[in-house]
């Protein structure tokens, strides 16, 4: 399915500064796309290295000007920014804005239009993330198979479960750091642990995305568990003393704070 020859950005954050950079980045996935200037020095710099981005002050010439808007405020300042803005019927406006819900978005926008939200992960700059959305729409499943792969969620609790899982990233980064932590506790230098342990958990997440789907994790787990040996042991004692549970409760709690 073809992409929006303009996309438009309201906010210029973080997500939007990777979004702008995976599609536009050689070959381009589209033709222009209009950033709010909000967040200055990220709109200047994404104007700078793409010659197809425009900057604009006005939001409203941005819904204007653009096939497809992309909502990407902080939830705070959510409300405050999208109500004056009069968007066209049937537009198609894709919200990234962290939890809010889409019977709050139908009410601060003024027309019907078509309405997404999605959860773009920061890998989008590199065409390596994949994104929840919700409902399923093959227009916004297109901007983000650019971006790397969307998964489309037939019910808001399947997108509330992938949002909690999601939050996981520091918790994997986490990992690795305590890990090194013990490395350089055990004599260890710093630079080794860490040139160790990149390629190693790099290479453990790149057996599990060309998996088989019928093959759950947990197998591949076994598969990386000699019986008696060393990787058996460290998943027995994390999973036996309590490390699965916590791991659960944090996600529930997670869950709990995105669905209220």
């Amino acid at each position: 399915m073809p992409l929006p020859e303009r996309i438009g950005f309201i906010g210029t954050g973080a997500i939007t500064d990777a979004m702008v950079r995976g599609l536009l980045i050689k070959p381009a996935a589209v033709s222009h796309v209009m950033v709010s200037q909000r967040s200055a020095h990220i709109s200047a710099k994404l104007a700078a290295d793409f010659p197809q981005v425009l900057v604009s002050s006005d939001n409203q010439a941005i819904v204007e000007g653009c096939d497809t808007v992309v909502l990407a405020i902080r939830p705070q300042i959510a409300e405050e920014v999208i109500r004056p803005i009069k968007f066209r019927d049937g537009q198609k406006v894709i919200s990234v804005v962290a939890a809010t819900s889409r019977e709050a978005l139908f009410d601060w926008i003024d027309a019907h239009v078509s309405l997404s939200q999605a959860i773009p992960l920061p890998f989008v700059t590199r065409r390596k993330g994949v994104t929840a959305v919700y409902p399923p729409d093959a227009d916004t499943a297109a901007i983000f198979n650019v971006l790397g792969s969307a998964v489309e969620c037939e019910t808001k609790t399947e997108y509330d479960l992938l949002a909690a899982a999601s939050a996981l990233m520091a918790t994997y980064f986490g990992i690795m750091h305590r890990t090194t932590e013990w490395l350089v506790e055990n004599g260890l230098p710093e630079e080794k642990g860490r040139a160790y342990l990149a390629p190693l958990f790099a290479g453990l997440s790149e057996t599990a995305l060309l998996a088989d789907t019928k093959v759950d994790f947990i197998d591949l787990s076994r598969e990386f568990a000699t019986k008696g040996g060393l990787n058996e042991q460290v998943f027995r004692d994390f999973d036996g003393k309590g490390g699965s549970d916590a791991l659960k409760q944090a996600l529930a709690r997670v869950l709990e704070r995105i669905s209220s």
